[in-house]
């Protein structure tokens, strides 16, 4: 039996078992209701959003106040048309009422907690249970294996500020359930792409995963280097918006489809693609998603609507009827991998820039926000413009907290990380978004980007 069989097959059922966790259980039931029936499967999401609405309006204040404001009750609920009732939710709402949003019967203090920059550069705090985590998690386990990889099997994954075991103990229980090799987007060069080829050489992962850009830039070190020793099963883009023309070479490279997933972390994954790729199956067993026009009206299958959602599992902080701001488009479509669950045709926007070091090593925005936004106290909102090669301006909004101290922190963050380049920090009011209505984080201007 090899290791990757000994991990499925033993190991992880064993651990699973003694750590009192459910999530091997959660996935094994979902890998069963993919193939159920969509009108099997819509009638469990329905069943669910109407729980959800009439919990919320029992148990939590924010929303309870929220639908008497607009004279709606969780009774007044018939059809999906009737949800167009519920006022949609915007992140700015959620930071101005994090507190109120915790439903009867939660202490903050004992939920899982995690702070998001998220797409649009903004902090936000999101709080739910371990169990609502390990549905999250099972649900995730379900859509790795379209790709082609099992549990068990290790993985090369493309990323930001890796979490890497500092402790025996760790390393020893990261190689015994999940190993994985990391490629840190922090700083990706010829020398650190080398390096990630020798270590997949020994640990031979079968799928690599990764930011969507980010995967792009390592197809292309990988050309530019000729290295022949990256050879996945499977390729999973996450995070934010695959470009075509990236996918391409994405798949040029490596000789395989790319496996593109679309989600957020208020509510972990929306949609995914399977084996098929011929749109992204949507995660309607936890998550009620609408595509609303701007007039508030449902966008038709093959027109674009901003995407609206709604968690069905999580109950200590609700997100109902919650405004992602990305833009997606609808389908009818069906599907020949015989799955039940409906498609989406494909996610709009989502795009961040990498900016440049002097040493022409690549830095992921993404990664940048991660480190700063959301561990930095006092900043509200930010966005990074790379102006020139030598030259980099980050825009703050200042948040509670703020002060010299924060532009201090900022600042020498930036200076240690791009060595010999002007950063200024300027303090702003408000960061424009694009004519698309989408924020972005990070703006690289530099040519040949």
């Amino acid at each position: 039996m090899g290791m990757s069989r000994l991990r499925r097959q033993v190991i992880e059922p064993l651990y699973y078992a003694w750590s009192g966790s459910p999530r091997r259980a959660y996935w094994q039931e979902l890998e069963e209701s993919q193939f159920l029936g969509e009108d099997v499967l819509l009638e469990r999401q329905w069943r669910r959003l109407k729980d959800i609405l009439a919990f919320a309006y029992a148990h939590n204040r924010f929303y309870r106040q929220r639908f008497e404001r607009t004279g709606f009750h969780p009774s007044d609920i018939r059809t999906l048309a009737d949800m167009r009732g519920v006022p949609e939710l915007t992140k700015q709402e959620i930071r101005a009422h994090t507190p109120d949003m915790i439903s009867d019967g939660y202490h903050i203090e004992t939920l899982m907690h995690f702070k998001t920059g998220g797409s649009t550069g903004r902090a936000l705090d999101v709080y739910l249970t371990e169990d609502c985590s390990e549905w999250r998690n099972a649900c995730a386990r379900r859509h790795d294996r379209w790709t082609g990889w099992e549990p068990g099997e290790p993985v090369g994954a493309v990323w930001g500020n890796p979490v890497v075991p500092s402790t025996l103990k760790a390393r020893l229980r990261d190689w015994l359930l999940n190993p994985l090799i990391y490629l840190d987007t922090m700083q990706v060069t010829d020398a650190s792409v080398q390096r990630f080829a020798q270590q997949w050489g020994t640990a031979h992962p079968t799928l690599l995963y990764g930011h969507a850009h980010s995967l792009f830039v390592l197809a292309e070190y990988v050309r530019r280097l000729d290295i022949d020793s990256i050879r996945p099963r499977g390729i999973l883009s996450t995070s934010m918006m695959l470009m075509p023309h990236e996918r391409r070479t994405i798949e040029a490279v490596f000789g395989i489809p790319v496996t593109d997933r679309y989600g957020c972390e208020e509510v972990s994954l929306i949609g995914s693609e399977c084996e098929h790729h011929t749109g992204m199956h949507l995660n309607i067993e936890h998550l009620y998603i609408e595509f609303i026009k701007a007039d508030g009206t449902p966008a038709r299958p093959g027109g674009m609507g901003t995407i609206v959602v709604t968690d069905l599992m999580n109950r200590a902080m609700p997100f109902i009827r919650y405004r992602v701001e990305d833009m997606g488009v609808p389908s009818i479509g069906r599907c020949a991998c015989g799955r039940g669950l409906p498609l989406m045709e494909r996610v709009v926007g989502r795009t961040a820039d990498f900016l440049i070091r002097r040493d022409g090593a690549r830095v992921a925005g993404v990664s940048l926000i991660e480190n700063t936004l959301t561990k930095i106290p006092g900043i509200d909102q930010m966005q990074i413009v790379q102006e020139a090669l030598d030259q980099i301006v980050v825009h703050v909004v200042p948040g509670a907290g703020f002060s010299t101290a924060t532009v201090d922190v900022l600042s020498r963050y930036f200076r240690a990380l791009f060595e010999g380049v002007r950063i200024d920090v300027v303090t702003t009011s408000t960061i424009a978004s694009e004519p698309s209505g989408k924020y972005r984080f990070s703006i690289c201007k530099v040519q040949g980007q």
